[in-house]
Order: structure tokens, then C-alpha cells, then sequence
């Protein structure tokens, strides 16, 4: 039996501020918090990983309200925070052995930004032989200037994220595609 995760990377109030940029998937914050809320009433386990930046002009400097959690993605006593300063949520963390140790073989991993920790975590994911779902209107991206210095769109960013991810890394799904691998009649593993 496969033992499914659901982790939410880097929901923090700062992703809500109009300085973190044009982002794309707007009603993804609703679609992450009904994951959530079908991942607890399942009793499965859940995952929060929270950015900690090194850089004292980061939305995610520990000394302002910006690192926070947002308010739907407080996490209960019950669920593992994991706190991170560089995008991969595995690289300098107990990640991976935490998960070994609760028998979770399989992510379905939501959040932001799709081309940075989202993408980072699942590549690592991936590689380290979890089954990996990205849950592609549960992510959001913000517009960037690619290598040549073209403004991409949100939209565009994120589009190009996924596709370096499926196939290779993971299965990019839709929401009720998510839901049904967790059907509330499956009790998972505590938490």
C-alpha cells in the first residue's frame, strides 16, 4: 500500500504581498487548502515546508511578517514543518529519513513557486525514488525574463516548469485527480 504525503511548499504570507510579482494560477490558494483539508479529514500525513531566506531583502527574512505561515496553511501540532534557505526542501533537512521513518513512499507536492522550490523539491523527489504528483492548479509561478532576456509570463513559466517535471521527475494531475488517491474511505497512515 502506498503511504501518500501531501506537502505544501513555502505558503508564506510574503507569496501573497504585490512585490513577489505578475503570478499566474490565482485561484490555487483555494485549490491547496481543499487538498489540505481532504488530506486531514483522511487522517494522511502532511508536510509544510517554509522558506527561510538569507538575504535580509527577502519576503522571507525570519525577522518580518513575510516568512509566516499564511493563515489557511497553519499547521497543525501534528504535521511536520520543514524549514529550508535554499529552494530543494531535501538538501540540509531531515526530509528524506523523516519520510522513510513514516513509511511515505509517495508526494503530492502543491505550492510555490513551480520553477523554483516547487521544481527543486520534486526533481529531488524524484531522484531519490519517491512516487512524485505535482498537482499543476495547486502551484503558481511568477513572470521572469529567460536567458536571453525575454519577460516570460506566469503562465508561460509555469507551463515550462511542469513540462520539465512530468514524465521525467513526476506526474504532473489535475486536483480531483489528487483527491482520488486518497479516497476519504482510505484511512493512511497517522500523521
Amino acid at each position: 500500500m502506498n503511504h501518500v504525503g501531501l506537502m505544501i511548499i513555502d505558503m508564506q504570507q510574503g507569496m501573497s504581498w504585490p512585490q513577489a510579482g505578475e503570478r499566474n494560477n490565482p485561484q490555487a490558494e483555494r485549490n491547496i487548502a481543499e487538498l489540505l483539508a481532504h488530506w486531514r479529514a483522511c487522517q494522511a500525513p502532511v508536510i509544510h515546508v517554509r522558506h527561510l531566506s538569507t538575504e535580509p531583502d527577502s519576503l522571507f527574512w525570519p525577522e518580518q511578517d513575510g516568512v509566516l505561515f499564511q493563515e489557511a496553511f497553519e499547521p497543525l501540532d501534528d504535521e511536520k514543518v520543514i524549514e529550508k534557505s535554499v529552494p530543494d526542501a531535501f538538501i540540509h533537512s531531515e526530509l528524506a529519513d523523516w519520510l522513510a521513518e513514516q513509511q511515505i513512499d509517495s508526494l503530492v507536492i502543491v505550492g510555490v513557486s513551480t520553477n523554483n522550490s516547487v521544481e527543486s523539491t520534486v526533481r529531488s523527489a524524484g531522484n531519490l525514488g519517491f512516487m512524485v504528483y505535482v498537482v499543476e492548479n495547486a502551484c503558481f509561478a511568477f513572470e521572469k525574463e529567460d536567458f536571453f532576456g525575454l519577460l516570460r509570463s506566469a503562465d508561460e513559466v509555469h507551463a515550462m516548469s511542469l513540462a520539465n517535471l512530468h514524465g521525467e521527475y513526476a506526474t504532473v494531475i489535475s486536483q480531483d485527480e489528487a483527491f482520488a488517491l486518497l479516497p476519504q474511505d482510505k484511512v493512511s497512515i497517522g500523521r
